[in-house]
């Protein structure tokens, strides 16, 4: 898909990239990028978020191998045992899957990472997925890949010790990011018909 700067373009092309090429991302598209996070909304407008910025290779291999033992032992088994998502054939989910297993092995080679943290208890990210989504639409429209991925949290302490992150914050995801190997867009994603309802659970929404 050709570069865009139509936001419903961008969204509909912000594909999950995983697999990435090595070349460092300049400091400006990073600060673009980090700049559209802090823009988000947050309950009360508290911006209590911090953002980790991550390009040391000994810290990434360091945080980067739980992320492989999580995927190989748990959530790779887990998903192969499983059906194709909604909206893709079993040959294209084999695909996405192949692109999940890459990115397990290989976390760690992505130019930059960035950890969404936030103080206080762990909550329901109410206040930070924003800013994440803010973030990944910005890096699709600099033409930078990257994804959204928790499968750490499997190993969270052990994660978090070897990011650095302090007692009283907690991260939410690490969006490994640079620039991409395959193409943007476009995202495959059931029908509306098939997850909107029009007023009562159920009932189909007519203009769908």
């Amino acid at each position: 898909m050709p570069e865009t700067t139509d936001l419903f373009d961008i969204i509909r092309s912000t594909r999950s990239m995983r697999r990435l090429k090595p070349d460092p991302v300049p400091p400006a598209l990073l600060a673009q990028v980090l700049e559209a996070g802090t823009c988000a909304a947050s309950g009360g407008n508290q911006q209590n978020w911090r953002f980790l910025v991550i390009r040391d290779s000994a810290i990434k291999a360091a945080a980067g191998a739980f992320y492989t033992r999580g995927w190989h032992e748990g959530v790779g088994p887990r998903y192969r045992a499983g059906g194709s998502a909604p909206g893709t054939s079993p040959e294209k989910f084999e695909r996405m899957l192949a692109a999940a297993e890459h990115l397990a092995d290989h976390i760690h080679e992505a130019p930059v990472w960035i950890v969404p943290c936030q103080s206080g208890p762990r909550g329901s990210g109410a206040s930070i997925y924003p800013a994440v989504q803010n973030m990944l639409l910005a890096a699709r429209a600099l033409g930078l890949g990257a994804t959204l991925t928790t499968l750490y949290l499997i190993h969270e302490k052990e994660c978090e010790a070897a990011m650095g992150i302090p007692e009283g914050f907690h991260s939410y995801a690490i969006l490994p990011m640079g620039f991409p190997r395959g193409t943007f867009g476009p995202v495959r994603r059931a029908p509306l018909a098939e997850v909107v309802y029009d007023d009562a659970w159920g009932r189909a929404w007519p203009e769908a």
